[in-house]
């Protein structure tokens, strides 16, 4: 019986090498052709076959079993953030963008698990679909590479990731978190323009000033989640972004609200959509304005197979201690494009704290001080090949 812990420590530095490699050529959105390059050199040396889908800007790699049997996919993301990098490493980014949200981590430990379970492929009954994926920032990847049929030929049959850093706070470093049923929030885009009519400010009744219709909204719009929405139902709604105005003493003719909304219940999904547009209409249009409302449904809610999951645990304790393993409490408002795969395929996506402090002081993700601990990245790729291996067996 192979000792996967052993093994990973095996190509921990190889694992390194690969990070620092892709932290240093961050790339956004769903045009990497430099990080997937990167990728496809790597997998080619590995002797992994591949598919190129979004263009090249995504890799479907394939590992094939010793006889034919089910197809675990094991996902990782590959974009950085449009951040300008401030952490001081000598491998960091100088082009502007930055791998402030861990990213170059997954890839690094995805290669890992790629090697291993490549070396021993053998003792695979089944194949093993290596998901590396683009544009998880924006404006998502996961879609389109299942549309191009990722999750195809052959068929996958679970699916299973991880995100790295620092995303809860019941997960201490060295350790990782996981959770049945609801694990991450639908993620949706509301944009909300208020048509009023402009005027000198020092005569504001010839006005209909959409400035104070926006201040109106925005209050109003925090009751659909504090008085509408049970508060067992989860829900988040954000009003980020404010654009309006010109100068002191001028009302403008138009205020453009947009914000987030993040939500686990589908009913509660559509249902504040709905609202949203309702009562954006009923108060623009009580104050002698127009408005145009644009509800954007982006990320569904990231959703653990029970099944899976209690699979998953069971291989994480033969390679991490009980204390370890940490059974989330509570769902995280984040969202996360892994959604969709797990809509298509049983699966389990968990979290590994390995956030380094610089300093003392350790930052959050897309902060452009955000740094990984290295030396925790070969508990993710062992924990991809002991689930690999047990679902394989």
């Amino acid at each position: 019986m192979m000792d996967v812990l052993k093994e990973a420590k095996k190509v921990e530095e190889q694992i390194i090498s690969w990070r620092r490699a892709l932290h240093s050529i961050p790339e956004l959105e769903l045009d990497l052709p430099k990080t997937s390059a990167y990728v496809k050199k790597a997998l080619d040396e590995l002797g992994i076959h591949y598919k190129e889908l979004l263009g090249g800007n995504a890799l479907v790699g394939l590992i094939r079993g010793r006889e034919e049997g089910k197809t675990i996919a094991l996902r990782a993301d590959m974009d950085g953030l449009p951040i300008g990098e401030e952490t001081g490493l000598e491998f960091a980014s100088k082009n502007g963008a930055m791998h402030a949200c861990g990213h170059d981590g997954h890839t690094a430990m995805l290669l890992g698990a790629a090697k291993i379970l490549q070396e021993n492929a053998h003792l695979l009954k089944g194949n093993v679909k290596l998901l590396f994926q683009p544009g998880e920032e924006s404006p998502g990847g996961a879609l389109p590479m299942i549309e191009e049929g990722a999750l195809e030929n052959p068929h996958v049959d679970a699916v299973m990731g991880l995100h790295n850093g620092d995303l809860h706070p019941e997960i201490h470093s060295g350790k990782i978190g996981v959770r049945y049923g609801p694990m991450m929030a639908a993620a949706d885009r509301v944009f909300i323009k208020i048509k009023g009519r402009g005027s000198h400010g020092a005569y504001p009744e010839q006005s209909v000033d959409p400035i104070t219709i926006a201040a109106e909204l925005i209050m109003a719009l925090q009751t659909l989640v504090s008085r509408e929405t049970a508060a067992v139902d989860p829900a988040v709604l954000s009003i980020c972004k404010i654009k309006g105005g010109y100068n002191t003493n001028i009302i403008p003719a138009e205020v453009e609200l947009e914000g987030t909304v993040r939500t686990f219940n589908n009913e509660t999904r559509i249902r504040l959509a709905r609202r949203i547009e309702e009562m954006t209409k009923g108060i623009t249009s009580a104050m002698r304005a127009d408005c145009e409302v644009r509800y954007e449904f982006k990320y569904p809610a990231l959703i653990n197979s029970d099944s899976f999951t209690d699979f998953f645990v069971e291989s994480a304790k033969k390679i991490l201690p009980q204390e370890d393993i940490i059974m989330l409490k509570e769902p995280v408002m984040g969202a996360e494009d892994m959604a969709y795969f797990l809509e298509k395929a049983p699966g389990t996506f968990f979290f590994l704290n390995n956030i380094r402090k610089i300093g003392g002081e350790s930052y959050p993700h897309h902060n452009s001080k955000f740094d990984l601990d290295e030396s925790l990245f070969y508990k993710g790729t062992a924990l991809f090949v002991q689930t690999a291996l047990d679902y394989l067996s």
